[in-house]
């Protein structure tokens, strides 16, 4: 190996992201709760826009994204102006991360927050700073002592995977308000639809200079698969991060399918009705096994076990049952197991197994 060929320092301190488990050895039919994925996949318009899609598959995508910026802006009532779209809200991190942060500056996230925002501090060379949450929910005062003269970049998910808890827009605003003049605060709101009247924080992003939201349609969109997300925060924001993005990062068909969902929010809400029955009942389930959880606002329910040990052998057993839920050792949290809220047949056979596991134990 030629050890005059080295990458930029951090990219080597990055540990792989690893995604949910798709698939057990041996076992056939089995029931994917571990990707935080919408059991009921997209919309009808969604899979028509695909189907139509194939007719352009020849044709560049335009680079401005103009229609899908438009759809976004209507339905959430934004300037089209002020919304950047990307591969997945994945995309829209690192543009804010490759924009604004460097060696010698600081990433601020929270000890279970999103591991994207580690890596992508890593890969521009800044020092990523992890702040302790309180009883697994951000902590504001927290936060802001940790801010200093080297802050850049700020990021919070509201709600947070993979504990599903949340803060209030007041304490957002809070946040917003106390950081450094040079930090820009980032609302990941990938979870934020499955929230009854919550706007991801919008509002606040409309009107400070210091606020960028996040979004996907990984989520209650059912476009997983595609990778599609957006970003809305200040003009002056959204212009640095265009000079950056790559003209053709979304194609045809994302683009086309991505503006067919979001124009369904009847989907949207039963989607998210569907979602919160289900997730109720599956976390009061678990607790009557002596598995609690905390009050999740997402679309999926971290439960707790006794110890990592537990766990583990809980997963285990699950999986041999067909049920691949996630392990998320990996956000220091290894006495948790996180369970996508899937269809009720999903929920209520997941809850039924870890009883047997809790019985047999």
């Amino acid at each position: 190996m030629n050890d005059q060929i080295r990458p930029q320092p951090g990219i080597l301190d990055i540990a792989l992201y690893e995604g949910g488990k798709a698939s057990v050895a041996g076992v056939t039919n089995v029931v994917k709760l571990s990707s935080n994925e919408n059991p009921f996949s997209c919309c009808d318009r969604a899979k028509d826009a695909f189907q139509r899609s194939v007719h352009q598959i020849h044709r560049y995508p335009a680079t401005d994204h103009a229609s899908l910026r438009d759809a976004i802006g209507e339905v959430h009532r934004l300037n089209a102006g002020q919304i950047i779209c990307g591969v997945g809200s994945d995309e829209i991190i690192t543009f804010l991360c490759q924009a604004y942060a460097g060696p010698k500056d600081e990433v601020v996230f929270t000890e279970h927050g999103f591991l994207m925002y580690r890596i992508s501090a890593l890969a521009v060379g800044a020092t990523p700073v992890e702040v302790a949450e309180r009883e697994r929910t951000t902590d504001v005062d927290a936060i802001l002592t940790a801010c200093n003269r080297r802050t850049r970049l700020v990021f919070v998910a509201n709600p947070n995977n993979p504990t599903g808890t949340m803060i209030s827009l007041a304490e957002i605003e809070r946040l917003a308000a106390g950081l450094p003049s040079q930090a820009i605060l980032v609302l990941d709101g990938a979870y934020a639809e499955f929230v009854e009247g919550y706007d991801g924080g919008a509002e606040i992003a409309s009107r400070r200079e210091n606020v960028v939201m996040t979004r996907t349609f990984s989520k209650i969109y059912g476009l997983g698969g595609l990778r599609i997300g957006w970003g809305y925060g200040p003009k002056a924001i959204i212009d640095v991060l265009n000079r950056i993005r790559g003209p053709f990062n979304l194609s045809n068909t994302q683009l086309d399918v991505a503006e067919a969902a979001m124009r369904d929010q009847d989907w949207v809400a039963r989607c998210r009705s569907e979602n919160t029955r289900m997730r109720h009942w599956l976390a009061q389930a678990l607790a009557e096994l002596g598995v609690p959880s905390d009050t999740s606002s997402a679309n999926f329910v971290l439960a707790r076990f006794a110890s990592p040990d537990e766990a583990e052998a809980c997963d285990l057993f699950l999986q041999g049952q067909g049920l691949i839920v996630r392990r998320v050792t990996s956000y220091k949290l290894p006495h948790c197991l996180r369970i996508t809220v899937g269809d009720e047949s999903s929920c209520r056979r997941v809850a039924h197994a870890i009883g047997q596991f809790k019985g047999v134990r």
